[in-house]
């Protein structure tokens, strides 16, 4: 029998699978995705791990797909023009999380880090107010542009 929340996982393959079931996941207190929208799969990682890596799917992919998601359609745009480089033409998100010896680390590993990857994306970015330079420090530029110009000029030939 399985307990609330936690999540099962349906084999395809001996060692690999896709993860199915699961809780929200909350972004803020007015934001949360359902298990549906993100795609979990364990595949085996890679690198250096000994005799336990070749043998085991503990590693993450999360698959989210952006302009499907139920997300604020503020929210959709600005984390699709956000330049992740995880982020596909198609507009999914792909997360790889092996960084943890267990699948269930690396599972809290992914769903966080896409977590924080939309809740940089909540708040509109600041509008740049462009400044001028104040007087004094055009001042100086000039001046400086004069002291070069005759260092320079002085660096001729000379005539007799």
């Amino acid at each position: 029998m399985e307990k609330a929340g936690e999540a099962t996982t349906v084999c395809t393959d001996k060692n690999e699978g896709a993860i199915i079931g699961g809780m929200p996941l909350f972004i803020s207190k007015n934001i949360s995705l359902g298990d549906h929208e993100i795609e979990l799969q364990a595949i085996r990682a890679q690198g250096a791990g000994g005799q336990n890596v070749n043998k085991v799917a503990s590693a993450i992919h999360l698959r989210f797909d952006i302009p499907h998601s139920s997300l604020p359609k503020e929210v959709k745009q600005r984390l699709l023009n956000s330049h992740d480089s995880r982020i596909t033409d198609e507009g999914v998100m792909v997360i790889k999380a092996q960084s943890f010896r267990t699948q269930e680390r690396n599972k809290d590993d992914a769903l966080k880090r896409l977590r924080s990857a939309i809740q940089r994306c909540l708040k509109p970015p600041k509008k740049r107010i462009p400044t001028k330079p104040s007087k004094a420090s055009r001042r100086r530029r000039l001046e400086n542009k004069k002291q070069r110009s005759q260092k320079k000029s002085l660096r001729g030939k000379v005539d007799y």
